[in-house]
């Protein structure tokens, strides 16, 4: 892997864990990156659900992926991730991916909190199929998310180790708050 930047990080296992024709999930938009990256792996038999609350996102993710030379696989949906439940059903999904915190380049007040991505991550987790995975990405540094960050990583200490394989991973000798990625595996 040449990068360190956390969403790289993530994306080398999506790759592993993402077939073509599978159906997965990206619960926070954004600016569309998770969502190329599934589009592209999934493939033309395959298709992705990508989910934000804000229309630009939904307006530089459909650029996103006009460029990228991506197949017609995606539906972008003006939906908060705790809605995924309502679109897709339950042992279904490959891969769930979550960028916690706010939209690159937007309004930083319009960021995840507590208060939806606990909720959002305990509903996603049984849309998962067994041996699926879900990757977040929690940001907490500057001005947003370390009510989130520990909410999020108290929650998910909880899940049965039965049920679910949690790697959390840190960054160790950054400075200044860095992100942190978790992969959640959905074992049976």
């Amino acid at each position: 892997m040449k990068s360190s930047k956390i969403t790289d990080w993530c994306h080398h296992f999506i790759a592993e864990a993402v077939k073509e024709g599978d159906l997965c999930a990206d619960a926070t938009m954004g600016n569309g990156h998770d969502t190329v990256l599934l589009s592209k792996l999934t493939g033309p038999s395959g298709h992705v659900f990508a989910f934000d609350i804000q229309e630009e996102a939904l307006n530089r993710t459909r650029l996103l992926l006009h460029t990228s030379d991506c197949p017609d696989n995606t539906t972008l949906l003006l939906k908060t991730h705790t809605e995924m439940d309502t679109v897709l059903k339950p042992s279904s999904v490959s891969c769930i991916t979550f960028n916690f915190g706010y939209l690159p380049g937007g309004d930083h007040t319009k960021a995840t909190t507590p208060k939806t991505s606990v909720p959002a991550i305990r509903k996603a987790l049984p849309l998962l199929k067994p041996g699926g995975l879900m990757s977040l990405c929690i940001y907490s540094g500057k001005d947003t998310g370390f009510a989130e960050k520990e909410a999020i990583l108290q929650f998910i200490k909880t899940l049965s180790p039965k049920d679910y394989l949690v790697l959390k991973t840190e960054y160790y000798n950054r400075p200044n708050h860095p992100p942190v990625p978790v992969l959640i595996y959905r074992l049976r």
